[in-house]
C-alpha cells in the first residue's frame, strides 16, 4: 500500500502484547531462547560502487575509517562523491547493515555510514553520554569534520529515533529523510525492548544473548534467535554478518560495557514532546514499513505519516520484518533515488 493517509492498521491487542513480553521475559530466563533486534544478511548482488565493488565483510572492514573526536574514535565507512547521504543503523547492529544500499547508492551520493556510540567499532570516550541526543551531537561533529553541510538521511530502528532528533534540532543539515520501521513518540522504546534494558542494567545482556548467537550462528538464525524475529528470510543473517555485528560487542570487556550503556540509554523516551517540531518540519520525508514486524506497531507507520509536515506517504513492504533494509537493498535504493529526484 502506498498512500499519504492510508487507513491505520489496528494496534496489536493487549493480550498479544502481554504474551509477546511474556515470551521475551521467558527468553531472558533461558538466556538465548529468544531475540531482539538483530542484524541482516549479505545483500543480493546489484549495482556496485565505483570504489571497489561488492561490500562483503572483508571489503567493509578494509574501508572502515576512524575520526578522533571529543566523543571518542568514531568508526565510519564512506563511499562515493558529491552530495552526501547519511545511513543510521539499528540496535544492536552497526553500519554494516547498510552495505547493500551503499553499493547501490554510492554512484549517486557520497555515502557516509557511522557506527553509533556503544555499537560496532566506535570507541567511546570515557564519561561520554550514549543518549540519543548525544548521538545527534556526535553526528553533527562528524559531518562538520568531514566538511558536509547537509545530508539525505536513511534510518532504521533506533537509528530512526536519532534521525527524528537530528531533523528537528538541525533541520538545515537534512535535505530528505527516508525512515523504515523505527521508534515513534508513542513507542520509544517499544515494549519488547524493556526486558533487554533490564538485562543490560544487570550487565547480563551481551553474555546472555549476543555471545550465544555469535558462538552458534545457526541458533542466531533460528526461531529462537534474532534472525527469526527480525528477518523474513530463514537463511539470514549470514555467518559473516553475525560475526561483524557481534564480535566487537562480545569479545572485549570494553565492547560489552559500551553495548550495555547504549541499551540503557534507550530507556527514556527520547522522542517525548517531538510532535509539534515534526509538524513544523519542512524536510520531505518518506516512510517504508515492513508488515511482518512484531516489535514496532503497524500503526506507527501512519503515526509518522501524519506527524511529519511534509510526508511523502507510506509504502508498506508485505511480510518484511524489522531489519528488512538489509534484505531489500534494491527497494531502499529505488525509494531513495525517487525521494532525491534521481531517475
Amino acid at each position: 500500500m502506498d498512500s499519504k493517509h492510508s487507513a491505520p492498521s489496528q494496534h496489536p491487542s493487549v493480550t498479544h502484547q502481554l504474551r509477546r513480553r511474556g515470551f521475551l521475559v521467558f527468553a531472558t530466563g533461558a538466556l538465548a531462547a529468544s531475540a531482539l533486534p538483530g542484524c541482516m544478511s549479505r545483500a543480493s548482488s546489484g549495482t556496485s560502487s565505483p570504489e571497489g565493488g561488492a561490500l562483503d565483510a572483508a571489503a567493509y572492514h578494509s574501508s572502515r575509517r576512524y575520526l578522533d573526536s571529543r566523543f571518542g574514535r568514531i568508526a565510519y565507512v564512506e563511499r562515493g562523491k558529491g552530495e552526501a547521504a547519511l545511513f543510521l543503523h539499528g540496535f544492536p547492529l552497526n553500519s554494516f547493515q547498510w552495505r547493500g544500499a551503499i553499493e547501490r547508492l554510492s554512484p549517486y551520493r557520497r555515502c557516509v555510514a557511522p557506527d553509533f556510540m556503544g555499537l560496532g567499532y566506535t570507541e567511546v570516550a570515557e564519561g561520554q553520554s550514549y543518549a540519543p541526543a548525544a548521538q545527534v551531537d556526535m553526528l553533527v561533529e562528524l559531518l562538520d569534520r568531514l566538511a558536509i553541510k547537509s545530508v539525505d538521511v536513511i534510518a532504521n530502528d533506533s537509528g530512526g529515533a536519532i534521525a527524528q532528533l537530528l531533523v528537528t534540532r538541525h533541520p538545515e543539515r537534512v535535505r530528505t529523510l527516508l525512515l523504515t520501521n523505527c521508534d515513534v513518540e508513542s513507542e520509544c522504546p517499544p515494549a519488547a525492548v524493556l526486558p533487554v534494558i533490564e538485562m543490560a542494567r544487570k550487565g547480563a545482556y551481551v553474555d546472555a544473548w549476543l555471545a550465544p548467537w555469535l558462538a552458534d550462528k545457526a541458533l542466531a538464525r533460528s526461531e529462537k534467535g534474532f534472525g527469526g524475529i527480525c528477518y523474513s528470510n530463514p537463511s539470514q543473517p549470514t555467518d559473516e554478518a553475525i560475526e561483524y555485528y557481534f564480535a566487537p560487542l562480545v569479545r572485549s570487556p570494553r565492547g560489552k560495557a559500551q553495548a550495555h550503556a547504549y541499551t540503557l540509554a534507550l530507556e527514556d523516551n527520547a522522542l517525548a514532546g517531538i510532535g509539534p517540531a515534526l509538524q513544523q518540519c519542512t524536510v520531505p520525508t518518506r516512510i517504508l514499513w515492513g508488515t511482518g514486524d512484531t516489535l514496532f506497531s503497524q500503526s506507527s507507520a501512519d503515526h509518522l505519516d501524519q506527524a511529519f509536515g511534509v510526508s511523502r506517504g507510506v509504502r508498506r513492504v508485505p511480510g518484511a520484518k524489522l531489519f528488512f533494509p538489509e534484505e531489500y537493498p534494491d527497494l531502499i535504493a529505488e525509494e531513495a533515488r525517487r525521494l532525491w529526484g534521481i531517475g
